[in-house]
């Protein structure tokens, strides 16, 4: 169907092997050679940290493809511990030294694919050296074994990977520390949706330092910027990744402003005979159509696959992505789409923050799980443009949902009107999601007004007052809002005349009574909103900025 044509991809991981095995789907005569620095290819990334903590126990289950069997199938030259040492993009040549032998050669090309990944980042930090970061197998193998001897650990970073390895330290048994230089974990999630995230790592025994950064590394010890030290047998940083771009920049392929390769929709690089994807290139942004730097290996592989279509002539363009991700952590899910409400409000953007509490099924199944989500949505065009959950379970289809209807530009009133899945052990006849879009249909209709846990303490300071509607039993140890008025919401029109004048705030525990009660109190004339999300976010949102590290 096609020409002879010789193609060659360098990096034999997600974006790199599904490019070549899907090339050769679409073309027989094509000769493919996927050339890899490691000794291993395809491979789970994704899993290296669950066999640190052997919850995958076998490590050949993480090792999908070898270049035999992908020679077998696929018929391809996969050569690993093969390094790619320049281009010559003048004359279509790759410069490869064969690290088992030493030996270098040189190999032609028609098309070139650049799948190289990113780096760990490695601050210049005293000690440095002795931390282990985890990119790939044999960084694993050399964490096992760290692993194996040690009783203390510092993990240098609270993002993704971070959260990961902390976890399976914790179940390896260790005395684990996680030190980050921001005041919470999992970057992408607003503080408020952070704190159970915070909770569960400290009932679980990690020692989580926020607002704290590594001063340096010591043989047994790690000494943080606020003086104190932490015991370490073993160290691991993960601080984040860069896009690996040697390759490209000594070629003198076009860089972006984020760091990344620069790509256009059909992934070619400023070489139209060079393509570029995964971890190493930068992205569109869905929200706001800007570069962006989200290494992901869903965007990975679907740019593989796009890049395999546009050298086979086929049409084919990359698509701008939302960051779409999720974390297990201890037991709780964290995933988020789109942008955070921090990110919104520091780029000047207009949002409004819908909170909710529902249960993951219906409540009177046995075994469900109470869900924070948290949904951000434009107030002049109703477009969804982020959104967040943590939860016990129904996280990830929560979130999976939401972000298909961002990616079909369904407004977010439109999600009260999904017709999803629905029996007690899976869901509720009114699902989380379709509760998110009746909100904000209330919103968007002026039907309801709302107010953010953080904009309460100005609000009273203007001559706002709380009124609390929930039980009293809920107030009991403390835990209400200092100066609030109790009414319950079962006698509040009874007890209207109680509730001094001016600008009045609502609140229960989620907001599901609060709605009910400011809904009363409108009709009666009175300037209302509900806080949103209730008590419970209102309490997680205060006690992310006054947990001490």
């Amino acid at each position: 169907m096609f020409g002879i044509m010789r193609v060659i991809v360098i990096g034999g991981v997600a974006g790199g092997m599904s490019a070549a095995t899907r090339l050769r789907r679409l073309s027989e005569n094509a000769e493919i050679t996927v050339l890899e620095r490691s000794g291993h290819v395809s491979y789970a990334n994704c899993g290296l940290p669950y066999h640190v903590g052997g919850v995958i126990e076998k490590r050949s289950d993480l090792l999908l493809q070898t270049p035999q069997t992908l020679h077998d199938r696929f018929a391809l030259d996969v050569r690993v511990h093969h390094e790619v040492l320049s281009i010559d993009r003048a004359r279509h040549v790759v410069t490869v030294r064969n690290l088992d032998t030493g030996a270098d050669l040189e190999l032609p090309y028609d098309h070139l694919l650049l799948s190289t990944g990113a780096r760990a980042i490695r601050p210049p930090i005293p000690g440095i050296e002795r931390a282990l970061s985890l990119r790939d197998v044999e960084d694993t193998d050399a964490l096992v074994a760290a692993a194996a001897t040690a009783r203390d650990a510092v993990v240098v970073g609270g993002g993704f990977i971070g959260v990961e390895v902390a976890e399976n330290l914790v179940h390896l048994g260790l005395n684990v520390a996680v030190v980050e230089a921001t005041d919470q974990v999992m970057a992408p999630i607003d503080p408020e949706m952070a704190t159970p995230v915070h909770d569960r790592m400290r009932a679980h025994g990690i020692d989580l330092r926020l607002g704290s950064a590594v001063a340096a590394i010591g043989p047994h010890d790690v000494t943080l910027t606020t003086g104190d030290t932490l015991s370490a047998d073993l160290v691991v940083a993960a601080i984040g990744v860069r896009p690996e771009t040697t390759l490209a920049e000594q070629a003198g392929l076009a860089i972006g402003e984020r760091g990344g390769i620069l790509v256009d929709d059909q992934l070619r690089t400023s070489d139209p005979a060079i393509l570029a994807v995964g971890d190493a290139v930068e992205k569109t942004d869905a929200v706001d159509g800007t570069a962006a730097l989200i290494p992901l290996a869903n965007t990975a592989n679907l740019q593989g696959r796009r890049a395999a279509d546009v050298i086979a002539g086929q049409a084919a363009r990359n698509r701008p992505v939302l960051g779409t991700a999720i974390v297990g952590v201890l037991g709780l899910q964290i995933a988020s789409t789109g942008w955070s409400e921090k990110r919104l409000r520091a780029a000047g953007r207009d949002v409004r923050a819908i909170h909710t509490h529902p249960a993951s099924h219906a409540t009177y199944y046995p075994g469900a799980d109470t869900i924070a989500l948290k949904l951000l949505v434009d107030p002049h065009t109703d477009e969804i443009i982020g959104a967040q959950g943590v939860g016990e379970s129904g996280v990830d289809k929560r979130i999976d949902v939401i972000a298909t209807a961002m990616a079909g530009r369904l407004p977010a009133s439109a999600l009260a009107d999904l017709e999803l899945a629905y029996a007690p052990a899976f869901s509720s006849a009114k699902d989380p999601v379709n509760m998110l879009g009746h909100i904000a249909q209330n919103l968007r209709t002026g039907t309801s007004r709302s107010i953010q846990w953080h904009e309460v303490a100005d609000a009273v300071a203007a001559g706002a007052v709380i009124v609390d509607v929930r039980e009293a039993s809920e107030r009991s140890g403390g835990r209400s809002i200092e100066g609030s008025v109790h009414i319950p919401v079962n006698e509040l029109r009874d007890r209207l005349g109680e509730i001094p004048d001016g600008p009045v705030i609502v609140h229960c525990a989620v907001g599901v009574r609060g709605h009910t009660a400011a809904r009363i109190l409108t009709q009666h004339g009175r300037d209302v909103r509900n806080l949103d999300g209730g008590y419970r976010t209102w309490n997680a949102g205060i006690r992310a900025h006054v947990t001490p590290a």
